[in-house]
C-alpha cells in the first residue's frame, strides 16, 4: 500500500494505524452515516482535483493542483474508518473484488475494440 518506516504498509496494518489514530485523537468514530457522508465529500473534493487537473476546468484562485495526493489520502482514511467499524477486512475485500473480476472480465476488455 504505502511505505511505513521503510517498510510496505498493508490494508491490515493501515486499519490497525487508523484505529490508533481514532483511539488517541478522534475520542471514537463518527457513526457509519456520518463517515458515509464524508467519504462522499472527500470523494467530491477528489473529483473537483481531478476535474481541474486531467479536464477541461481550470483551477480557482487559491486551489492546490498538487492536492491529489492529500485528497486520495483523506478518501482512504475514511474509508478504512468505515471498514473498522463494520468489521470488514479490506485485504480480504481487495480479494475478493479482484477475483469477481478476473472471472467476469478475463475477456471482456481483451475483445473490446475501444481498448485496442
Amino acid at each position: 500500500m504505502t511505505q511505513k518506516n521503510g517498510m510496505a504498509l498493508t490494508y491490515s496494518d493501515a486499519q490497525k494505524l487508523v484505529d490508533e489514530w481514532i483511539s488517541q485523537f478522534g475520542v471514537r468514530y463518527f457513526s457509519e452515516l456520518t463517515n458515509l457522508a464524508i467519504l462522499m465529500e472527500e470523494v467530491g473534493e477528489f473529483s473537483r482535483i481531478m476535474a481541474r487537473r486531467f479536464g477541461d476546468q481550470s483551477f480557482k484562485k487559491g486551489e492546490d493542483p498538487d492536492s491529489l495526493k492529500s485528497e486520495m489520502g483523506d478518501i482512504l482514511f475514511v474509508l478504512i474508518c468505515i471498514a473498522n467499524q463494520t468489521g470488514i477486512s479490506l485485504e480480504e475485500s481487495i480479494r475478493h473484488t479482484i477475483d469477481k473480476n478476473t472471472k467476469r472480465d478475463s475477456e471482456r476488455h481483451k475483445n473490446n475494440p475501444k481498448l485496442t
